[in-house]
Order: structure tokens, then C-alpha cells, then sequence
């Protein structure tokens, strides 16, 4: 279980910002025997990194930006998340149709795709393939005809639970001797003769408040690096976050729907839009706007919704997907670098390290930008930096060839076995494997230990009440909607797991000591963090992005 004691005072890296980034140098500095504090407002994965696409990819699109070395360095992180966390990254074939009225021949989407070949020639996946009208037409049964020229094929990663992976990096962070504390919001930094010394943190769930002190401090926090340190009492810093929103649609099964990761031009403007196979649904998405509100504020609008639907009904004429086939949304903040000049979809997708030495803040080092993909490559260049800025001596990086917790065992089948002879549900096995991976066995011990918990909890998932205590005890949670969003994923599932809510939190509120005040403001804020899944309402606002009009019918 998370501690809530007093912290100690004294680090060499604070880490603010427990997304995919800080999770990952956490993790990096930790198992280089850097003393480490993450801290976050919200919990692990609670952010941008959680309404991302979940594809690992090596950036196909980013060819057209000419920015070669971004698309290699994607590629050989994607190689290792298929070796160091095979339960949970995957390789998936993505298809792109191929159209007379496409703005991008193809011939130079072929190119493109030798040019991934090339770059990725020891990877895992198949190479590309070329269809012709009519194999694309047989691998895509709904497909749209009018056009139709054929499709390219190639494989790229998909991480359907990207909230484990950043929970099993703080984990092994944890592990290694870093201090993770959530819901503990920075109030400020700590400034003595102009240099960043530390932060001060107040703890949102127990109002207890500190403060930590180290040489270095990371801002990680995404699309809220601009805001984390803006106080009256410092100098004036830059703006560095140019975030754009990008939202996607749930949807379940529908006519003509896709075997494979669908990647095409919209007709309307060129954009690329996706429509990805997920957890037995599917994602369309995603869009690119410019976003300078509150990033927890993101919400899809009506506009988006309307445009994606649009498209995807033009490509899928049998779907006839309406509004009223959308069973939720998600909308994140990219965390991009501030570049007023260039249009969205130009803007660099590499990272970036920002020392505010210049700004008047030594000590802050902001990080700027990064994909979910590259996070591990992003961790090794900032712990090496730390590691150069305290006077240390360099030490190779142990993450490339580092196995995640649950990735240790490259064959689960002989658990999966032991599983069902030790009296798991299928469903229950199965589930366990796939979140937990090679770690499905210590959840299911809790069961030995306590029999109450092997009860399934969720028919329809396999949900075991041993996964909602594993969560506390293993997995740093704190809170509901901790267990429910980032750690069993039941806020996922069409209902968002109502229907079993209240015997999720019984089970917490017996392990935890909560009393009934206490159980009932937690399923309180569950249900309200459930707006971030709002289906938008059609009278609301749309972003200027968009015009009005659905130009498909609904079924």
C-alpha cells in the first residue's frame, strides 16, 4: 500500500509528473542508484499518457516531416516494449487504403513504407505488403469501393492497456528504492539564491503537507509544465507547452468494421484519422487542435465527434454510426513544444530537455514533449543528464535490456495452466495474464490467503475481488478511481463498471479502514471523474476546427 507518512527531505532527483515520462525517469534514476521522489497531483497514468491512440508506433507520418532519426529511435523502443513487456505491448497490422482522390500517392506512401522497412530491419513484425483492389477489398470487407485502388499493410505495436505499462514502471520504480507519492499536488518550488533547491507539496487527500529538497528537479508534467512552477515569487518563465487536443470515439461492433488498425486521409481535409480494434471495441480517432485551457478540461466537443463519424461512415458506408452509437469519449492534451508558426500537425513529436539556468530557476529542468512509444530512450537521456550535473560517473543505462515486472516470463502458458488447476475461472485466468503478465500468479496467491477474494466480482471481465487489493497493496493506489481507471480498467468497459462499483469499494473500504463518509466521497468522485468520458451533447460548443453537419445518417 502506498505510504502516507511523512517523506524524507533529502533526494537527488525530484521527479513532478508520473505520466509515461516521469514514471520512466523515475524508474531509469532509481535503478541507477539516484535517490528519487515522483510526485503527481492526480495518480500514475491520470493524465495525457491515459487518452493517448495506445498504438507503440515508429511514426510512419513523421517521414513526412523528413525527421528520420525520431522515426529510428520509435522504431527500436518499439522493438524492445515487444521484448520487455510482451503482455502488453503486441505487434498489430495496420492498413491504409489506398484512393484516387488521396492527397498522398501511392507511390509515395510505398515509398514510405520502405524507407519503415529499412529503418526497422531487425524487427520483430512482418514487412509491409501491397494489396490490390480486390485483396484490399477482401481483408476490409466494408470497405468504401468508389476510389478504391488498393491498400498497403505493415505492422506496428499496440499497448491496449497503456495505463499498466506506466503502473508497472512506478512499480519497478518502487521497487528500486524511489519514493512515489500521489495526489500530492507541487505548491512551489523552493528557490535559495536563484536556484531550484526543492519543492513544496501538499497531499490532496490528507491535506498533510512537506517539502522535499534536491540538486535537480524535473518537470514532467506534460501539457502542465507552464504551470506547475508559474508563481508571482520567481522569475517570469517561457512558455514551453504548445499542447494540441486530440479526442477519440468508443464505439462497440459494427457492420463492415475492420479486422486491423485502419489508417487513413480524411476526405475533407487530409488528416489521418485511425479506427483501431480495442479491448473488443473500437477507437476512432483522433483530432488536432490547438488547446491552451486547463488540460484536465479537455473534453471531446460535438464538432469532432461529428467530423470523425463522418469519416468514418464515408469509408465504412455500412456503418451508419450516429452519436447515439458512441459509448464514451476521450479527449488528452499532446504535450508539444510551443510553436505559434506551424500548423498543428507539424509541430516536432521529439523531446526535449529545457534548463532554466537562463530563466534565472538552476536546478529546473522541464521536459518537453515525447510519445508514449520513446518514453525509455526519453528517461536514458535525462538520468544521464542528471547523472553529468551531479558530478557522478556516467553508468550504462540498465532499462534497454530490462524486462518490465510482468515481463519476465516470456511463455505464460505453464501459468496459465497452474491457474486453472489451482481453481481460476477461464475468464479470471486469462484477464489476470493479460493485465498482470508474469505477476498474474502473485494476484491470485492473495487468493490462497484470503479465500473471500477469489470471488469474481465482475462476471463479465473476470474481475476477482483480489485484484482490487492487489491494487493497494502492490500497485500505489489510493483512491476509487485509482482501482476503477488506472489499475483494473473497469471505467473502460461500457457501463464503467456501475454495476459492480459499490462492491469494488466495500472490498476497499475493508482494507483500507474507510468508514461510510469516507467509501461514499470516493464513489462520489468516481462518478464525477466520469465526465472525462462524456459522450459531448449536440447543442454544445464545437471546436472552430470543425463546421456543422453530419453528413451520414445514424442507425
Amino acid at each position: 500500500m502506498q505510504p502516507t507518512r511523512t517523506l524524507p527531505e533529502e533526494y537527488d532527483v525530484i521527479v513532478v509528473g508520473a505520466g509515461i515520462n516521469g514514471v520512466g525517469i523515475a524508474r531509469d534514476a532509481a535503478l541507477r542508484g539516484l535517490r528519487v521522489l515522483l510526485l503527481d497531483q492526480e495518480d500514475i497514468c491520470s493524465g495525457v499518457s491515459a487518452w493517448s491512440g495506445r498504438l507503440v508506433h515508429g511514426g510512419l507520418r513523421y517521414l513526412e516531416q523528413y525527421d528520420v532519426r525520431l522515426v529510428h529511435e520509435s522504431l527500436a523502443e518499439r522493438e524492445r516494449l515487444f521484448r520487455q513487456a510482451p503482455h502488453l505491448v503486441k505487434p498489430v497490422p495496420l492498413m491504409i487504403p489506398l484512393y484516387r482522390h488521396n492527397r498522398r500517392p501511392g507511390w509515395l506512401v510505398e515509398l514510405g513504407m520502405i524507407t519503415y522497412d529499412v529503418l526497422s530491419w531487425r524487427k520483430t513484425p512482418p514487412r509491409h505488403r501491397v494489396l490490390s483492389r480486390t485483396q484490399a477489398k477482401r481483408r476490409f470487407t466494408g470497405i468504401a469501393v468508389d476510389g478504391l485502388q488498393g491498400a498497403a499493410v505493415f505492422f506496428d505495436g499496440q499497448v491496449e492497456l497503456a495505463e499498466r505499462l506506466c503502473v508497472e514502471l512506478a512499480v519497478d520504480a518502487h521497487r528500486h528504492g524511489a519514493i512515489v507519492r500521489t495526489h500530492a499536488r507541487v505548491d512551489a518550488p523552493v528557490v535559495e539564491h536563484g536556484r531550484v533547491v526543492g519543492v513544496r507539496w501538499r497531499d490532496q487527500l490528507t491535506g498533510e503537507a512537506g517539502q522535499a529538497r534536491a540538486p535537480i528537479t524535473f518537470n514532467v508534467a506534460g501539457p502542465w509544465i507552464d504551470r506547475v512552477f508559474a508563481s508571482a515569487d520567481i522569475p517570469e518563465q517561457p512558455r514551453l507547452n504548445g499542447g494540441t487536443k486530440g479526442s477519440h470515439l468508443i464505439v462497440g461492433p459494427f457492420p463492415g468494421a475492420p479486422r486491423d488498425v485502419v489508417y487513413y486521409e480524411s476526405q475533407r481535409d487530409g488528416r489521418l484519422v485511425l479506427v483501431i480494434p480495442w479491448m473488443g471495441r473500437y477507437m476512432i480517432g483522433t483530432t488536432d487542435i490547438r488547446f491552451d485551457g486547463e488540460p484536465d478540461e479537455a473534453r471531446c466537443d460535438i464538432g469532432e465527434a461529428e467530423y470523425l463519424l463522418t469519416e468514418v461512415n464515408s469509408l465504412i458506408p455500412e456503418a451508419g454510426l450516429s452519436l447515439d452509437d458512441v459509448l464514451y469519449t476521450f479527449s488528452g492534451v499532446r504535450p508539444l513544444p510551443y510553436v505559434p508558426d506551424k500548423a498543428e500537425s507539424s509541430v516536432a513529436r521529439s523531446h526535449s530537455l529545457h534548463d532554466h539556468a537562463a530563466d534565472g530557476l538552476a536546478g529546473l529542468i522541464t521536459v518537453i514533449g515525447g510519445k508514449l512509444t520513446t518514453y525509455r530512450q526519453l528517461a536514458e537521456d535525462a538520468v544521464d543528464d542528471a547523472l553529468r550535473r551531479l558530478g557522478r560517473v556516467p553508468q550504462p543505462c540498465p532499462t534497454r535490456d530490462r524486462p518490465l515486472p510482468g515481463g519476465t516470463l516470456l511463455d505464460l502458458g505453464a501459468l496459465r495452466t497452474r491457474l486453472l488447476n489451482e481453481g481460476a475461472p477461464l475468464k479470471t485466468a486469462d484477464r489476470l495474464l493479460s493485465f498482470y503478465g508474469s505477476r498474474a500468479g502473485d494476484v491470485w496467491q492473495l487468493t490462497h490467503e484470503l479465500g473471500e477474494l477469489a470471488k469474481p466480482l465482475d462476471e463479465r471481465t473476470g474481475l476477482v475481488a483480489a485484484e482490487v487489493v492487489f491494487s493497494v497493496e502492490a500497485e500505489l493506489a489510493r483512491t476509487l478511481t485509482d482501482v476503477m481507471a488506472r489499475r483494473t480498467l473497469l471505467a473502460f468497459e461500457p457501463d464503467h463498471g456501475l454495476a459492480v462499483v459499490d462492491d469494488i469499494a466495500a472490498v476497499l473500504a475493508r482494507r483500507l479502514d474507510w468508514d461510510e463518509a469516507r467509501t461514499e466521497t470516493e464513489l462520489a468522485g468516481y462518478r464525477s471523474w466520469l465526465d472525462h468520458l462524456a459522450v459531448p451533447d449536440p447543442t454544445g460548443p464545437r471546436s472552430d476546427s470543425f463546421g456543422a453537419g453530419l453528413t451520414a445518417g445514424g442507425r
